[in-house]
């Protein structure tokens, strides 16, 4: 398969975009799609090490994924990027380079609701925050513009994650992408 595409997972922490990408990833690779997920976490590491978390800094984190994510793309890769990418204005850009290479890029808004993810807590995030160890949370303490247009909007709290990553192939499929 030599179709490659960036799905652009965004939401907030711990809103479950990185599972439903590893989902996704285990059945498109099943299908004998070249695939990679570009987990925010693991780019902040190995990218954007010095980077910290203000809107600058975020927009140039977004931006530096959003290229690899492309190049990716461009070479026959599904590139699944879980990222928070919290500013509208940065995904704009990842966007306008897509069209600007031709490049298919579909935009997945993992709609949890702030009370759910501060449940999930995967990282203890919420909670370092409400203990007044941690500022800037997303979507706490720090602004999350939500997209407006997404492509799929999932609210993982009413499904399962295989029929998160489910929705998303739907998605794909239409496209014909998967």
């Amino acid at each position: 398969m030599t179709t490659g595409a960036t799905v652009w997972l965004t939401g907030l922490p711990s809103a479950g975009k990185t599972t439903i990408a590893h989902e996704l990833a285990t059945r498109l690779r099943e299908e004998g799609h070249r695939v990679e997920v570009l987990d925010g976490d693991e780019i902040r590491e190995f990218l954007s090490a010095g980077l910290g978390f203000d809107r600058a800094d975020r927009h140039t984190n977004v931006q530096r994924i959003g290229f690899v994510a492309e190049l990716l793309a461009r070479n026959g890769v599904l590139a699944l990027v879980p990222v928070i990418a919290p500013y509208t204005e940065s995904r704009d850009a990842v966007r306008a380079r897509h069209v600007k290479t031709g490049t298919a890029y579909v935009e997945v808004h993992v709609a949890t609701p702030v009370e759910v993810c501060s449940v999930r807590d995967v990282k203890g995030l919420y909670a370092k925050q409400a203990a007044g160890e941690l500022t800037g949370l997303t979507g706490v303490d720090d602004p999350y513009e939500e997209p407006a247009a997404p492509d799929l909007r999932i609210e993982s709290q009413h499904q399962s994650v295989q029929e998160s990553a489910a929705s998303v192939y739907a998605l794909l499929s239409e496209r014909g992408l998967a």
